[in-house]
């Protein structure tokens, strides 16, 4: 029995803090808000579990004495002791405003089978019995924090308990002479549990919970490249409805690690607490894996005829480049080019209400692929735009449209003579209109799926678009424990 509620309380938080927190002082890429409703639906899963896991626990002996006219004090000790039924009805997790949380448990009762031995001298005698704990009632309020390695505390900061009723029923030989004295034995096993109910609580989250938290992990591998840092900036936020966790969302390169040359901006999130949990994401986490991979050459492309869709008017030959560069064809007949990119700065996504926006800038070198196979440069070109979209989310995918950007295309540098920019920047501009932005708009409106969650069911999904951020609300449902 002194083991449900610690049983219940490791359960709860690390549904709640199995996430590793950071260093202090920058605000966060990512917030995850955890409101009442949300509380309330761990509490609920936690006692499922709890009921489960309380058959496994092993309780402690129990010893005592009572005296009996003409023989003196008689020594008892009820041993081997199981549960034999678990009746939790309530359970409540609660925000404490500016402290942490607030866990009750209460209406509950547990039944206990085992042993029992009485010795006197000589005289050793013994049998069974069953005890029934009936109106458990715990509250323990849990102060959260952070350390400056970045993980998060918890300590209990109150704890009161109280059982409202302890019955013993003793069978086997001489069991009606202890059944005698089980007003005595009810009052000692009643005071003894309730003692210990906020001690083992107090033993679960210092020698249990607190070395857990203390082993979490501060970043992820993502792929060869990228790990997140999804470390704590801060303790965790407690208002009257909420509980917000703020993580650093930075992605680097787990080869170099380097200082980001810009920090995350302030999200003002929305006072929203109509579903369990929300989820802000603010562009820093997407900008700092742009600038990861474009460092590390992710983002540079090369591009041959053979990838060029066939329905496309401009191919990638000497001859489809004619209109352009009048010279090319002459100096290479009926050869192909090659092209060689790179997305030069990283890009930047921007969020903006209602919609998300793109302006990549891209370098482009083309090459003559010569008969000998070696690559002759022969042009260079800057090209910029902007892409924006339209985003909207259901139970299991991403739905939306992307609004055209017209393209710039700069001549950065000829060594075959005039180029007829305007021409080709004109011509691409009409393909992407009437090809490109149509297919991707077609999938867009097909959706895309979200990746699944093991064991977890995200419903009722609303997505905003705020300044800087992205703002994500969901109910939840466990699917499996």
């Amino acid at each position: 029995m002194e083991g449900s509620a610690g049983t219940l309380l490791s359960l709860l938080l690390r549904l709640l803090l199995t996430s590793s927190p950071g260093a202090p002082g920058h605000s966060p890429g990512l917030v995850a808000r955890i409101t009442d409703k949300g509380l309330e639906y761990v509490a609920k899963e936690g006692l499922v579990g709890l009921q489960r896991k309380l058959h496994g626990i092993a309780l402690p002996d129990f010893t005592g004495d009572f005296r009996i006219s003409h023989l003196g004090r008689v020594r008892y000790e009820f041993h081997s002791l199981d549960i034999s039924s678990c009746e939790l009805l309530g359970s409540a997790l609660t925000p404490l405003p500016g402290q942490g949380l607030s866990l009750a448990i209460s209406d509950s009762s547990i039944g206990v089978h085992g042993k029992w031995k009485v010795r006197k001298s000589f005289v050793k005698l013994d049998g069974s019995f069953d005890v029934w704990v009936k109106d458990i009632t715990t509250s323990v309020n849990l102060l959260l924090g952070s350390e400056p390695s970045g993980r998060p505390t918890v300590t209990v900061s109150s704890c009161s308990s109280h059982i409202s009723d302890v019955e013993v029923d003793v069978s086997g030989d001489l069991g009606w002479l202890l059944n005698l004295f089980h007003s005595q034995i009810e009052s000692r096993f009643q005071e003894v549990l309730e003692s210990k109910i906020c001690e083992k609580i107090q033993n679960s989250v210092t020698s249990d919970l607190q070395p857990y938290l203390q082993t979490l992990p501060v970043t992820t591998e993502m792929d060869s490249l990228a790990s997140i840092d999804y470390s704590l900036m801060q303790a965790p936020r407690v208002t009257d409805q909420v509980l917000d966790v703020m993580f650093k969302g930075e992605i680097f390169n787990h080869n170099h690690r380097s200082p980001v040359p810009f920090g995350a901006p302030v999200m003002s999130l929305p006072e929203e607490c109509n579903r369990m949990v929300y989820f802000a994401i603010s562009d820093y986490v997407f900008n700092t894996a742009s600038l990861v991979y474009q460092e590390a050459g992710y983002l540079n492309f090369s591009i041959t005829d053979d990838m060029i869709p066939p329905e496309s008017p401009i191919r990638l030959t000497t001859k489809s480049f004619r209109p352009f560069i009048p010279r090319l064809a002459k100096l290479y007949p009926n050869m192909n080019l090659e092209l060689q990119g790179a997305v030069v700065p990283a890009p930047f996504l921007n969020f903006s209400p209602g919609n998300l926006s793109l302006a990549p800038q891209m370098e482009i070198e083309a090459f003559v692929v010569l008969p000998s196979s070696i690559r002759e440069p022969v042009f260079r070109l800057g090209l910029a735009t902007n892409v924006s979209a339209v985003l909207t989310f259901n139970i299991t995918k991403i739905t939306g449209f992307l609004k055209p950007g017209k393209v710039h295309m700069e001549l950065k540098e000829s060594k075959v003579g005039v180029f007829n920019v305007e021409v080709l920047e004109a011509l691409l501009n009409v393909h992407i209109l009437n090809s490109l932005y149509p297919k991707v708009n077609d999938k867009l409106a097909k959706g895309l799926p979200l990746p699944l969650l093991k064991h977890i069911r995200l419903y009722d999904l609303v997505l905003q678009i705020h300044k800087d951020f992205l703002f994500l609300g969901a109910n939840v449902q466990y699917t499996k424990v």
